[in-house]
C-alpha cells in the first residue's frame, strides 16, 4: 500500500477511528476514577563508617559504605526490619504484605538509601517510611556490631530526611492514563481500518481496478439514486454531469481499436445489476447525438431490458430473425430524432448460447457492421452464463462494466479470464455506481467537466 492509500483509509474510516479513540479515552477515565488513590512518602538514610580520620581510612570507609549499601537496601524489606514497624504502628498486616508497599533503593555511587512507602493513607505512608528507616538503622547496627565486650559497629545508618505527608496521590495518574488511552484507541482504530481495507474484496474506485488489470478504464459513471426512474439520462437530462460522463465515454471509445474497421462492441459485466444495459443505452444515444449511425442490439436473450428502457415494442426481435421467423428490416426500430436504431431481443429462447454462437448470428454481425457506424450489443453477465464470451469473440471487442461497491475483485478477474479463454478481445472497462462524495468519490474534472 502507498501513502495515498493510507490517507484514503483515514478519510474513509475517520468515524471508526474517532469512535475507537473516544471509547478508549472513556475506558481510561473510568479506570482512573474507580482506582483508589495511592500516596507515596520517601525517607532517606545515609550509611556511614567509623574511621580513625586518616585519608586512607576515609577512602576505605567510603568504598565500604558504597559496597554495603545495596545489602542494607535489600534488608529494608525483610521481616527483621518490618516486624517492629508493624507492631509499633499497629498495622495489622503481615511482613510480606507490608513488603509489597515498600521500595528501598540505593542511589547510584552513593551511600544513601531511599525508603519509599506507598499507601492509600498519606499519613500512614509517611509514618511507615520513617518507622522502617529507624528500624533499619537499629537492625544494621545490631548485625554489624561484633560479639565482643564494649564493641561498636563499624557502620552507622542515620536518618537524614524524614518522610513528609504527601499532598497529591501518585496513582492513578489521570492525565497519563487518558493520554495512553487516546494513543491505544487511535492505534486500534487505525489498525482496524487498515485491516478492514486489506480484507475488503469489493472494488471501490479506479485505483482498485488498476491494481488488478492493465486494461484501460474508458470512463466512470457516478451513482444515481434515481437511475431506475430515469435510466436514459442522456436523453432526459442531457446537461447533467452524469450525461456528460457518457459523452466522455463516447469520446474515449472513438480512440479505441483504431486499426479495427468494424466498430462493434459487446457491453457486458461480471454479474447482474452492474448497470450494463443503461450504460449501453446511454452510450448509444450519445453516439447518435454526435452524428453516428448507431444500432443498439439487445443480445441478452435471457433477461432482455433494452425494449423497456428505450420504450419500444419488444415482442419481435433478434431471436425471431435468428430462427428465420422475421426479416431484419421489419424488427429494427428507429429511435429518437437522430440516427439511432434499436433491435430488441424478441422472444426468450430455450437455447440462447447456441443462437448467439450460430452461423446466422455471425452473418448478422457482418450485416450490422456494413449498415451502421457503431453497433452496441447488450449481452448477459460473463460469470453466470457464456453468452457474452461467445458473442464478444465474433464481434471483436468487449466493454466490461464494473459496479463500484458491488463487484468483487475475484469476479472482475473471473470475467476477464472468461473472455481471454475464448480469445475475445477486451477493449476496456467502464466503472459505474461510483460515489459522489468521500475518499472514493469520482471527479468529473478528470474528464474535463466541471
Amino acid at each position: 500500500m502507498e501513502l495515498r492509500d493510507y490517507i484514503r483509509i483515514l478519510r474513509k474510516s475517520w468515524v471508526l477511528i474517532v469512535l475507537c479513540t473516544l471509547v478508549a479515552v472513556g475506558a481510561a477515565s473510568t479506570y482512573s476514577i474507580l482506582q483508589t488513590p495511592q500516596y507515596s512518602a520517601t525517607s532517606k538514610v545515609v550509611t556511614l563508617t567509623q574511621s580513625s580520620g586518616s585519608t586512607a581510612d576515609l577512602a576505605q570507609g567510603n568504598n565500604f559504605s558504597v559496597a554495603r549499601v545495596k545489602t542494607y537496601a535489600e534488608l529494608a524489606t525483610t521481616p527483621i526490619v518490618l516486624l517492629p514497624v508493624i507492631a509499633s504502628l499497629d498495622l495489622g498486616i503481615t511482613p510480606a504484605e507490608l513488603a509489597k508497599k515498600v521500595a528501598a533503593a540505593a542511589q547510584l555511587e552513593t551511600s544513601i538509601i531511599d525508603v519509599t512507602v506507598t499507601d492509600t493513607d498519606p499519613v500512614r505512608a509517611a509514618d511507615t517510611a520513617n518507622a522502617i528507616s529507624n528500624s533499619l538503622t537499629r537492625v544494621v547496627e545490631e548485625i554489624e556490631t561484633p560479639d565482643t565486650t564494649d564493641a561498636t559497629s563499624p557502620v552507622k545508618l542515620t536518618l537524614t530526611q524524614e518522610a513528609t505527608v504527601p499532598i497529591a496521590p501518585v496513582s492513578p495518574n489521570v492525565p497519563l492514563n487518558i493520554a495512553l488511552g487516546a494513543l491505544v484507541g487511535l492505534a486500534l482504530g487505525v489498525g482496524i481500518a487498515v485491516l478492514r481495507e486489506t480484507l475488503e474484496t469489493r472494488i471501490r474506485n479506479t485505483h482498485d481496478v488498476e491494481q488488478l488489470t492493465d486494461l484501460p478504464i474508458l470512463g466512470g459513471i457516478v451513482f444515481d439514486p434515481k437511475a431506475k426512474e430515469r435510466p436514459l439520462i442522456v436523453h432526459v437530462d442531457p446537461r447533467s454531469p452524469r450525461a456528460e460522463s457518457f459523452r466522455s465515454l463516447r469520446t474515449n471509445l472513438q480512440y479505441l481499436d483504431v486499426g479495427r474497421v468494424d466498430r462493434s462492441f459487446v457491453i457486458t459485466s461480471s454479474i447482474e445489476s452492474e448497470g450494463k444495459s443503461t450504460t449501453g443505452a446511454n452510450l448509444a444515444i450519445a453516439l447518435a447525438d454526435a452524428g453516428s449511425r448507431v444500432l443498439l442490439v439487445d443480445a441478452d436473450l435471457r433477461r432482455p431490458k433494452v425494449a423497456d428502457y428505450m420504450d419500444v415494442e419488444g415482442a419481435v426481435g433478434l431471436t425471431d430473425v435468428l430462427i428465420g421467423r422475421a426479416d431484419l428490416a421489419d424488427v429494427i426500430q428507429p429511435w429518437g430524432k437522430g440516427q439511432l436504431f434499436v433491435l430488441p431481443a424478441g422472444h426468450v429462447p430455450p437455447n440462447p448460447s447456441e443462437l448467439l454462437g450460430s452461423t446466422r448470428m455471425t452473418q448478422l454481425i457482418a450485416e450490422f457492421n456494413r449498415a451502421f457506424d457503431v453497433v452496441i450489443f447488450d449481452a448477459p453477465p460473463l460469470l453466470p452464463v457464456t453468452d457474452a464470451a461467445i458473442l464478444a469473440k465474433n464481434v471483436g471487442g468487449a466493454l466490461i462494466v464494473v459496479a463500484a461497491g458491488r463487484t468483487h475483485k475475484n469476479q472482475l478477474t473471473g470475467a476477464i479470464a472468461a473472455l481471454n479463454n475464448v480469445g475475445a478481445p477486451i477493449s476496456g472497462l467502464v466503472l459505474t455506481m461510483l460515489p459522489t462524495s468521500g475518499p472514493d468519490a469520482y471527479g468529473y474534472g478528470h474528464y474535463g467537466y466541471s
